[in-house]
């Protein structure tokens, strides 16, 4: 497939699938009822089997692995490609190894490192929070901790990337306040020559404000599933 005949990226995050137990959403919201229906219907008019889907995180409520496989089934029964990466509720998510030989075929699980396909390069990790100042040790130490695993995947996506080839990252927890950049995390995306950058997490009045739009030349998008109607979130412009 040459750079002119790429395959449409959807996205679409926070899916919070049941995970084999009663979890019912519309507890969040009457909007959340029969939600992946929803979901799952739109998904199943306008994705095309070569098409990629983006899904950063929060996938299933699952606390093991086991019990996430019927979610991840459900997935991966509907049409295109899926790359997954983990959410901040995905707890079943322990080894990835174990995870990748679970999936269906044409899902595929990101985690610090990369994936070309098709004329991308996929990038992601999970990400943290900001810190809220100096005093905020323990939310400093892991956002450091996420800025190094990032980077690792980003040093991965830049050695496939060959003449033409765009680069897209994923992460779950949003990489910029709703005001815009610079963050540490979003100058990590500008130095790596990032294009698109997918994040979730946020809900509701938060989702709402979350910040869309290009900055530093790297455009971000929010894609919870709720803040986009819970319909795929499809990238027009390259």
């Amino acid at each position: 497939m040459t750079t002119t005949e790429r395959p449409t990226i959807f996205a679409i995050g926070d899916l919070h699938l049941p995970g084999g137990a009663e979890k019912p959403m519309d507890v969040f919201g009457a909007h959340w009822e029969g939600h992946f229906d929803k979901i799952a219907d739109d998904w199943t008019a306008r994705v095309r089997a070569e098409d990629i889907v983006l899904i950063p995180g929060d996938i299933s409520w699952a606390m093991k692995m086991d019990d996430a496989k019927q979610d991840l089934d459900a997935i991966g029964r509907l049409p295109g490609r899926k790359l997954l990466i983990r959410g901040n509720h995905d707890y079943w998510w322990s080894s990835v190894s174990r995870l990748r030989a679970l999936l269906p075929e044409g899902m595929f699980a990101l985690q610090n490192d990369a994936l070309a396909m098709d004329g991308y390069v996929f990038c992601g990790s999970r990400g943290w929070m900001l810190p809220d100042g100096e005093g905020d040790s323990e939310n400093h130490r892991l956002y450091q901790r996420e800025l190094m695993r990032m980077e690792l995947s980003l040093q991965r996506g830049k050695a496939l990337l060959k003449n033409g080839d765009l680069l897209i990252a994923m992460i779950h927890y949003p990489p910029v306040e709703a005001s815009g950049c610079p963050t540490p995390m979003s100058r990590l995306f500008s130095a790596y020559g990032v294009r698109h950058v997918f994040y979730g997490h946020l809900h509701g009045p938060a989702g709402a404000s979350a910040f869309r739009g290009g900055c530093e030349g790297v455009a971000y998008h929010p894609v919870a599933c709720d803040g986009l109607g819970f319909r795929l979130f499809e990238l027009l412009a390259p």
